[in-house]
């Protein structure tokens, strides 16, 4: 009987040991390598272009105003064979453009990219527009893309003799797969004899991690920690040749990633945000609203009849001060983040007032976190 009861007390202590163990790994939360570091020379590439959108009704570029539309209408129309220099141009249905995109990586030719099409005149709205070939250049000056095709415009405007509504932006377009690319970037990754991990938030506990995860995973020390964003990996022997098949394995790797206690505060909408590892030392915090009513309330004064007096206006001002003002309230040393937000809002304020105290805060030294305004 009693082997039966050290059975269940011991399974019983294996469920609670577990239960612990299961709760201490939800507390910290890991990523993949893949989600916390890019891979160097993995990159996308910015295109620009400068283009024509025709077929809009009436809410195109004034040429008399843009003169840069015009000479483009002028120029495209001479390539095309017709000769219009001399002659004066009435149209509504030009718009001058620019053209931009992100070349993906290792992109090839023949594949499409999205493109975004922006006004660059006075032109209104750009519904209903079609954009002409254009080519799309690279930082050194070479065509990458040809982009083409109608537009599709999330905004809109509708107006009246005397009233007008706007909603979105209808001067600004995109076309998903507008663009063919035309050149290729080369890049032989699987030439490399190393490659570099860039960590997307520097910390040197996180770098420290990932090259620990990554040799614990080879067997081998190969991934080495150069800066607190940088992690360089040597390309082990049975990979040479096949780095992406490594590069598949890593990034799959789960790290616990570790961020500096910070807060950031946005006082245009009044947003605060705050890490998990912000402490605050003990201190007290009161807050109070200081209320100043001022009312007019003048008083008429008028002669007797048939006297020679004049009526006079007497000024009355009554003024009343009210203080509306919280208790202290201490908020413990070292607490937890969830035991700051609970405190200070014990205390029952706004946004707006909570970003003073947390500056306050920071200014006593009370709080060990950076504060970073937006």
């Amino acid at each position: 009987m009693q082997s039966v009861r050290r059975i269940r007390f011991f399974r019983l202590a294996c469920a609670a040991l577990s239960a612990l163990l299961l709760s201490a790994e939800a507390c910290h939360a890991t990523s993949r390598i893949k989600d916390l570091a890019n891979i160097e020379g993995v990159r996308q590439n910015q295109l620009i272009g400068y283009g024509l959108v025709v077929g809009l009704n009436g809410t195109g570029d004034t040429l008399n105003n843009i003169p840069f539309t015009k000479q483009s209408l002028q120029a495209m129309l001479e390539r095309m064979g017709v000769n219009i220099r001399g002659q004066t141009i009435r149209t509504g249905n030009v718009a001058a453009v620019m053209v931009t995109g992100n070349l993906p990586p290792f992109a090839t030719q023949g594949t499409r990219m999205d493109v975004t099409v922006s006004a660059l005149g006075d032109a209104k709205n750009l519904q209903g527009g079609t954009l002409l070939v254009t080519p799309l250049l690279g930082a050194d000056g070479n065509v990458y893309a040809v982009a083409q095709g109608s537009l599709a415009i999330s905004g809109f405007q509708a107006e009246g003799e005397a009233a007008k509504i706007v909603r979105g932006v209808p001067t600004v377009g995109r076309i998903a797969n507008g663009a063919i690319i035309e050149r290729e970037i080369e890049f032989a990754l699987n030439r490399l004899p190393n490659v570099r991990l860039a960590l997307r938030n520097a910390d040197f506990t996180t770098a420290k991690r990932i090259a620990a995860a990554v040799n614990d995973f080879l067997g081998v020390k190969c991934a080495e920690p150069i800066d607190p964003s940088t992690v360089e990996l040597s390309i082990p022997q049975e990979f040479k040749g096949n780095v992406v098949a490594l590069l598949t394995e890593i990034e799959q790797l789960q790290v616990d990633p570790d961020l500096a206690a910070k807060i950031i505060i946005d006082e245009r909408s009044g947003i605060i945000v705050m890490g998990r590892d912000v402490r605050v030392n003990t201190v007290a915090v009161a807050q109070g609203n200081l209320t100043v009513t001022i009312s007019e309330s003048p008083q008429v004064s008028q002669p007797n009849p048939f006297s020679r007096g004049q009526t006079v206006v007497t000024p009355r001002t009554n003024i009343s001060v009210s203080q509306d003002g919280k208790k202290f309230a201490v908020v413990k040393d070292g607490v937890s983040l969830q035991q700051l937000v609970d405190g200070l809002n014990g205390l029952g304020i706004g946004p707006r007032d909570l970003i003073g105290i947390l500056q306050a805060i920071k200014a006593a030294g009370a709080i060990q976190a950076d504060i970073e305004v937006m």
